[in-house]
């Protein structure tokens, strides 16, 4: 039994024997504009992750990169500011209470600004709002960090979409059948065309 099946749509030939089946392949006729220019978004993505600032330099967009520093900079000085006055006052409030021996400074000696005749319960409070303030910028600087990463990645997938004026669509509405359930149905096709 010997049979012959041909495509001859461009780029597909079969031919199918009961004893040899064999698919042949011609080279791929499509017409692909690809723009060696823009950059490959995942190769933005881990730019920006290893350093912030390099996916914004690879996308083009190195105005961004001040702010990217700026906003990292600053969250991480008032890091450290913050965490800063929260040893301070959690060295206060451990050497203040009396319940702790005068010769045990496990956090440090009690800095000279804060006085030693100090309320404990408003040093315990100042302790926990530093404490609590340097989490929030922890959580900020991670934000920062990941809206650097996000930003890059997602320019470099949108660089290459036109957004000149000259672009319109053209909505077309049809009647259909569902191909489940053979039941009647609407096609919406929206074509986005150059004027």
């Amino acid at each position: 039994m010997n049979t012959s099946l041909s495509f001859q749509s461009g780029n597909f030939h079969s031919s199918t024997d009961v004893r040899y089946k064999s698919l042949k392949f011609k080279n791929d006729t499509t017409n692909r504009n690809v723009n060696t220019d823009l950059p490959d978004p995942t190769s933005v993505l881990y730019k920006s992750m290893i350093i912030p600032g390099w996916g914004q330099i690879v996308n083009k967009q190195a105005w961004k990169v001040p702010i990217v520093y700026a906003t990292l900079g600053g969250l991480g000085y008032f890091s450290v500011h913050l965490t800063k006055k929260y040893h301070d006052y959690r060295a206060a409030y451990y050497n203040l209470n009396p319940d702790t021996p005068s010769d045990d400074l496990r956090f440090g000696p009690t800095p000279s600004y804060i006085p030693e005749n100090a309320n404990l319960n408003e040093v315990k409070d100042l302790r926990n709002k530093y404490r609590n303030n340097r989490d929030l910028v922890y959580v900020g600087i991670v934000l920062a960090y990941g809206l650097n990463i996000v930003d890059a990645y997602v320019f470099a997938h949108m660089r290459s979409f036109d957004v000149s004026k000259d672009l319109s669509m053209r909505p077309r509405v049809k009647p259909a059948v569902m191909a489940q359930s053979n039941m009647p149905g609407i096609t919406l096709s929206i074509d986005l065309i150059a004027k």
